[in-house]
């Protein structure tokens, strides 16, 4: 139980030298990962039964090769596609505003050395330490949480384009 206590602490530790911001980047990344986990999810149990069911659906139809029924699978493919990129767009959100809520850490440490500035008046390097610790972590947890999402962000969207293209394959005239 030590280890959880220390891991814990110097999670609280890095936390206060990066200011108040951080907590911002950890809702970001929390919700970011809680929406990548959704997707892959959905990609690995849910849409393998509806891409069988939207191919059975359509070899039962008798009709493959009318105008309606160009309309019908044009329907059917865009439907899959939507459910395939539900979500992916606030991914990529996300992972744009992470290095935005960085910055913003960067802007209030920076304030705060303009204020030991302002209170000491002299360049005291120990006094300016917090600020520029709070000016620096933020722009890096931020950098870092986008990272981490870019490339999940990057497979999801390639995922999504080649399943929507193999349903398109698959629906063929008869």
């Amino acid at each position: 139980m030590g280890g959880l206590s220390e891991t814990l602490q110097a999670v609280q530790r890095f936390v206060e030298s990066g200011g108040n911001v951080l907590y911002g980047v950890m809702i970001l990344l929390l919700f970011m990962w809680t929406l990548i986990f959704e997707r892959i999810f959905y990609y690995n149990f849910r849409h393998p039964k509806v891409r069988r069911q939207v191919i059975e659906t359509w070899n039962a139809r008798a009709d493959t090769s009318s105008w309606y029924a160009k309309q019908i699978r044009a329907g059917m493919v865009s439907k899959v596609h939507m459910d395939l990129t539900n979500g992916l767009l606030m991914i990529r959100t996300l992972v744009a505003l992470c290095p935005l809520m960085g910055l913003l850490g960067t802007v209030t440490g920076m304030i705060e050395v303009f204020d030991v500035l302002a209170l000491t008046g002299s360049g005291n390097a120990r006094a300016m330490a917090a600020g520029v610790s709070k000016a620096t972590i933020p722009t890096m947890a931020g950098m870092v949480a986008a990272l981490s999402g870019m490339f999940f962000m990057y497979r999801l969207e390639t995922y999504a384009k080649r399943e929507t293209e193999r349903i398109d394959d698959s629906l063929v005239q008869h």
